[in-house]
């Protein structure tokens, strides 16, 4: 049975032969590093990805000079590129649904508590889900962070996260799907109190292994 960990490691690899495939049919006179920057990884796992992708014949590698090769996504790989969005679209729509549910229960009783000054952490497509989450229980942010100032996220200011303390919130939605717990160690780290951080997915437990535990315990007992 697939571990929670691998799942999600699979989940990226197929967000990433995904966008690979989609990009080198929109322009197949990209080169390793135009993709590699494209998909924001080392160049190094660019060109694994390359090779697997040729391996399973989705692409082919067409020499166009002594030292310039072109990548060309195959009628094969057209076809595996609408499998996998038609996958990724259901993985999606999963995906949001049980985020939707999760913050919207965070939110209701949160709501019974006496909590409604919600700032919101995030610009991008999870932080419109918890726009939306909160506009569902007729509530307004009070107030948009990211890491830097940015312009305006649904018509409100974006403001960096170090005025934070000026801004009076009693939760602060960090709108990310990442279940690492990275990001929220980041604002705990730029003083944001724990207590006032609510992420949109719980974070991932991770479990320790019998065999280590077991150890451990020795250990401890040894001491």
């Amino acid at each position: 049975m697939a571990t929670r960990a691998s799942r999600q490691g699979s989940e990226i690899e197929v967000r990433r032969e995904l966008r690979l495939l989609e990009a080198l049919e929109g322009d197949h006179r990209l080169t390793q590093r135009n993709l590699s920057t494209k998909l924001g990884v080392a160049l190094g796992l660019t060109n694994l990805y390359l090779k697997r992708l040729i391996g399973k014949g989705y692409i082919k590698c067409v020499n166009v000079r002594h030292n310039r090769v072109r990548y060309l996504i195959t009628p094969k790989g057209v076809a595996e590129k609408a499998r996998l969005t038609y996958e990724f679209m259901e993985y999606s729509l999963r995906l949001y649904r049980k985020t939707r549910e999760h913050l919207r229960a965070v939110l209701e009783a949160g709501v019974r508590d006496g909590c409604r000054a919600v700032a919101i952490y995030g610009t991008g497509e999870p932080a419109e889900l918890a726009y939306l989450s909160l506009k569902e229980l007729g509530l307004e942010p009070v107030a948009v962070f990211d890491r830097a100032s940015s312009g305006e996220f649904l018509g409100m200011p974006v403001r960096p996260v170090a005025e934070h303390a000026s801004v009076v919130f009693d939760l602060m939605i960090v709108a990310t799907l990442d279940r690492s717990g990275a990001l929220v160690a980041e604002l705990m780290d730029a003083g944001v109190p724990e207590a006032k951080l609510c992420s949109l997915r719980p974070p991932v437990r991770r479990t320790i292994p019998a065999r280590t535990a077991t150890r451990s315990r020795r250990q401890r007992v040894a001491r």
